[in-house]
């Protein structure tokens, strides 16, 4: 008897001193865990700050996910986002409306001269579109359009009838949907047809979402959208009433193996990704700062997107920019903060 309690007290103290083991471990790791982490971290998780961002309707679904978790790491900052096109995005940073512009586009010249500070942060592409019920959508999926016969289209207006592409009589009218507001989207299209913005003919609409809306509701239409804007993000398939238009990049009249990956926007980043979508449409994504930004909250945001934030990208439906890409961009974060 006296036996069994020994044993009984002996096997309650090992426990004891297991979990009492197991709790200094643990303590001894959160310490670690503190000291090894930089005091900034600690710092900048008691900002509290009003961050202001606007522009590119490309960037605008990432960077609401992106303002949604950072607003959860650092709940004292307040984040305001605004899609409006490129064009707006970079007027209001230069003019200080805003801390961060959003840009689907090339920094222009004369917008470094006025002080514009841009990051890559992501890239995606613009995609042609038709309406789903195209009564020539067979034959646009099996043979492609080119990007000679995309520009006699939104550039020349040389083709204006659908048969023209089949060398059949002209019938039925081509209605082109193009953008009314200045954005990265229309220049990043127009660039692939050799062009700029100002030269696309067609219908203006306004924003991503208002042209898809358009293109959707005309079986005779044809337009162009961002790719979070071409394909919905929760079937990854191309949104209700639309079709991808397949390019024909060899100009040989067929869609190719190698050419036909817009089933899913999982097989078309996998093609930008690997080269096999040409650059433009493929595009770099900006935000853009002004070179004088002084404002804390706003340097630890666009750390945090450079670094943490990237984790989100794919899972959005983007492309990560290449590691040394992304070890540039954080270089310029620092001098910024040096400035």
């Amino acid at each position: 008897m006296i036996a069994e309690k020994r044993n009984t007290i002996a096997s309650r103290k090992k426990t004891v001193c297991f979990f009492l083991l197991i709790f200094l471990m643990s303590f001894t790791a959160l310490l670690a865990v503190r000291v090894l982490t930089p005091a900034k971290e600690f710092q900048n998780s008691k900002l509290t700050a009003n961050i202001s961002i606007s522009g590119a309707w490309a960037l605008y679904p990432l960077a609401a996910r992106w303002a949604e978790v950072f607003q959860q790491e650092y709940p004292g900052v307040k984040i305001d986002l605004q899609a409006g096109g490129a064009g707006k995005g970079m007027a209001d940073v230069l003019s200080g409306l805003v801390d961060i512009g959003m840009l689907s586009r090339d920094v222009h010249p004369e917008e470094i001269s006025r002080g514009a500070w841009p990051l890559v942060v992501a890239k995606d592409a613009v995609v042609g579109t038709v309406n789903s019920k195209n009564p020539f959508l067979g034959s646009i999926l099996e043979r492609g359009i080119t990007s000679k016969e995309l520009r006699a289209i939104f550039i020349e207006g040389k083709i204006r009838f659908w048969e023209e592409l089949f060398a059949s009589v002209p019938k039925t009218p081509i209605r082109t949907y193009i953008r009314s507001d200045a954005c990265g989207a229309a220049e990043t299209w127009a660039a692939f047809l050799g062009a700029h913005q100002e030269d696309l003919k067609g219908v203006a609409i306004f924003g991503d979402p208002g042209l898809a809306e358009a293109v959707r509701r005309d079986p005779l239409g044809i337009g162009f959208n961002n790719l979070n804007f071409a394909y919905n993000p929760r079937t990854l398939k191309p949104h209700e009433g639309l079709a991808i238009i397949p390019l024909d990049l060899n100009s040989d009249g067929e869609i190719s193996p190698e050419e036909n990956f817009y089933q899913d926007r999982t097989t078309l980043t996998a093609a930008i990704k690997n080269g096999l979508y040409p650059s433009p449409p493929a595009r770099d994504l900006f935000l853009v700062v002004k070179m004088n930004l002084q404002k804390e909250a706003v340097l630890v945001f666009l750390e945090w997107v450079l670094t943490r934030g990237q984790s989100l990208v794919e899972q959005a439906g983007y492309l990560t920019p290449d590691d040394e890409i992304l070890k540039q961009q954080r270089q310029k974060i620092q001098e910024l903060r040096k400035r």
